[in-house]
This record gives C-alpha cells, structure tokens and sequence, in this order.
C-alpha cells in the first residue's frame, strides 16, 4: 500500500502528474488537487480528487483522465476515484498561489509577458470574422501551443458555441476560469446572459468588461490570445488599443470592393492606437466547383487592395511598410457546418478547400514577425 506521505514520487504519483485540470490547464498535483493516493493489495488503486467547487463542470472529464491515467500503472487492476470539494482556505490558496500575489491586474502588459494578442477585426459584420477567429485558435491549438480566445464582441457574442461551449464559467474566489473549447481557453459574455438576452450597454461598460475579462480572468500562460472584435472602429476597438498596447490587429475581409473599403477604415485604426497590423484575410474569396474551377462570386481582389493600402496609410504614418495578405478562404460548407456543430471544421475536415486554407493561416500566425533582437532576456551572467 502507498499514500501521499510514503510515495509521491511512484509511478502512481507519476501518472497522476500528467492529468491536467481542463479549466487551469495545471494538472492535479501541481494544484495540490489529489487529496490521497495508494493502491490496496487486491490492486485497486484508490484515488481522492478535490474539485475546486462542488458543481466543477469539468468534473466528468477530471474523472474520466484520472481513470485513464491510473490504470496504465503497472499492477493496478481497478480504479476508484473519489470526488470531494476545496475547502475555502484551500480554494484562497489556490486562488493566491495562481495570482504570485500580482493581484488584479492585466498580464498582458507586464514586463514578462510573452503573450502574442492578436486582435481579429473588420469593417462590416457578415464577413466570417468569428469564424475565421474559431478556427484558427483551433488551429494553432492543434500544433500544441496554448490558445486563448476573449470574445469581445459584446453585442453579436457567437464564440461559446462556435467552439462547442455551454453554460457559465467557474469562479475561485474574485477570479474567473476560462471555459476549454477543442484545447482553446474562452471567454465570453455570452457565458453570463440568459440565451437571447440583449447587452443594452455603452461605452464605459463596455470598456469595463473588456478590462474585467483581461484582469479577473485567469488565462494562464498562453502563447497567442486571439481577440474576437465586435466590426467597426469603435468603443471595444479603442479599448483594446488602449489596454492591450502591444496588441497586433488582424483583418478580415471579402473579395467586394464596398466590404475592402469598410476593411481598410478598420485597419487604419492601426495609425491612431500605434497597433501593428499582422496581416489580412481575405474570406469567401471563391467557391470551388464541381469541376474543381472557382468561381469569384464575391468578386475579386478586395484581400490585396487592402493589404497594399494599408501599407501604404501606415508608412505615410511613420509605421510599417509592408502589410502582407496571409491568405485567400473559399467558401466551404464545412466551415459553416463546423461552427453550428461547435466543432472547428479545421478539426473534422482539415484537408477540405477552407479548413485547408485556415490551417496554413495558422502556420503563418505561429511565427512572428517582429525580431527579439535588441530586447532584453533577463539573463545574467554566472559567477
């Protein structure tokens, strides 16, 4: 028989040590989640998990991983596992220890982040902003980085079901957890409103939700956080340039001339909050044919009308000079499908015209365009 206190480096504990907390995205030992541990002479390996609240939506998953993980122990012939609940000296703990004592405040400005944000903006609603959104966090996910996605478009929120998430986010203490959708962390207003329900807000609320969601909200350490913009240059728009400084603006157009137009405004945002723009997107840009042809029934061009205006607005501003398109999206049924399944269709149909097309999007996203040259590391030299 073994516990906690004998043996917390056997290969009990081991596999415990690779089951991740889908919320925190720690595993349970690290959280000090495992309450004991040990395995009977009949080889039952019996396992106690503290959730961190009684009604944990992740408890089944928790369960499921803890099982799976266990039973791959050598000599272990059955699994129990027993949920029991945080106490509020230990969920405090919890709630400090994931904080280090920074308290409330915005990660994504701090000295040490290396946080990516990229912000996905439009002129004009209707353009697949979201989707295209949904599927590259999927995406980038998918390639093993850690992803995260604010939808910040508080009146049109569609993410939660786009990437297959349902009902209100867990909190411990003052702090919020993030849902899991397909490997992504979300977040969503439309994780607190009644389905249907409208936000009749302004401005100042909207720019207090935005803050709220980036400081009370625990994102962890994420590679890329894709920001889901509402269209247009207004009140979220500025927010974000104001409190994510070092954010970069991606944009998402149709192949119209009327849509790259609207595009170009939403871009040239860009000028006034000093946000770097990472690329464009054109969406819809044809539809393949039964004969494999494509059919331009948007038109064609708007994706590099923008992109090369764009250059042109932010190097006349000082800025940069090269604006580059990052890619042209067919349209493609399974993209639609995909987002009313809450499924990702770079997921389920990767190799199709549009997930295709979105997966090598990704790939350029994964790679930054800025150098680290210059900037320093926070080494010091050996004595």
């Amino acid at each position: 028989m073994t516990d906690r206190d004998t043996d917390t480096h056997g290969p009990l504990w081991k596999a415990l040590g690779t089951v991740v907390d889908p919320e925190l995205r720690r595993t349970l030992v690290d959280l000090d989640m495992i309450e004991s541990a040990w395995i009977d002479e009949g080889g039952t390996a019996h396992v106690k998990v503290l959730l961190t609240i009684a009604g944990c939506p992740m408890k089944n998953t928790i369960t499921t991983d803890v099982r799976k993980a266990v039973a791959a122990v050598d000599g272990v012939r059955s699994v129990d596992v027993e949920l029991g609940v945080m106490t509020p000296e230990q969920r405090t703990e919890l709630r400090n220890r994931l904080r280090s004592g920074d308290g409330r405040v915005n990660p994504f400005v701090q000295p040490d982040n290396l946080t990516r944000v990229i912000a996905v903006a439009s002129g004009k609603g209707g353009v697949g902003k979201s989707s295209v959104t949904a599927n590259l966090a999927a995406a980038l996910a998918a390639t093993g980085l850690s992803v995260g996605i604010l939808d910040a478009d508080i009146y049109g929120f569609s993410i939660p079901p786009m990437m297959g998430v349902e009902g209100k986010p867990t909190k411990l203490e003052d702090m919020i957890l993030p849902q899991p959708g397909h490997g992504v962390a979300v977040m969503s207003i439309g994780m607190f409103v009644d389905p249907g329900q409208a936000v009749v807000w302004r401005g100042p609320m909207l720019h207090r939700a935005l803050e709220q969601f980036l400081t009370d909200v625990f994102w962890g350490d994420l590679d890329i956080l894709l920001l889901d913009l509402p269209p247009g240059t207004g009140d979220v728009a500025i927010s974000v340039g104001q409190l994510l400084p070092d954010s970069e603006l991606l944009i998402v157009t149709t192949p119209q001339q009327a849509a790259a137009q609207v595009a170009e405004r939403a871009g040239a945002l860009a000028t006034s909050t000093k946000q770097r723009v990472a690329g464009v997107i054109e969406n819809m840009s044809w539809m393949v044919m039964p004969d494999g042809s494509h059919n331009p029934i948007f038109g064609e061009g708007g994706g590099r009308h923008v992109a090369d205006r764009l250059a042109q607005r932010l190097s006349d501003a000082g800025g940069q000079s090269h604006v580059p398109l990052l890619g042209q999206i067919p349209l493609d049924p399974t993209v639609r499908a995909g987002a009313d399944a809450g499924v990702p269709a770079v997921l389920t149909h990767p190799e199709e015209p549009g997930p295709a097309a979105l997966r090598t999007i990704a790939s350029s996203l994964r790679v930054r365009s800025q150098s680290l040259a210059g900037k320093s590391l926070g080494l010091s030299p050996r004595d």
